[in-house]
């Protein structure tokens, strides 16, 4: 099953830009297909590949950090291509 996930992760500590880019680097680096925006990240992928890379991602962030957030929203299906027409 093919999933989308928008992941938007909220250090809440001065100095949280490392922690951020750390964890963008390592979706970048999964094989995953991933695409970023200013206030989010978005995942694309086989359901099991895609929670099994972010389990492992996500606990190593929280590691990275006193104290934050990770806001997660999931579609089920592959919405990589979409493109908007306005």
């Amino acid at each position: 099953m093919k999933i989308s996930v928008e992941l938007t992760f909220s250090p809440l500590q001065d100095n949280y830009e490392a922690a951020i880019i750390e964890f963008i680097k390592a979706l970048r680096n999964s094989g995953l297909t991933v695409l970023e925006n200013p206030l989010s990240t978005q995942v694309y992928g086989d359901y099991d590949q895609v929670f099994n890379i972010l389990q492992g991602e996500i606990k190593k962030a929280f590691h990275s950090i006193e104290i934050g957030l990770m806001y997660m929203k999931i579609v089920k299906t592959d919405r990589s291509t979409y493109e908007s027409n306005y």
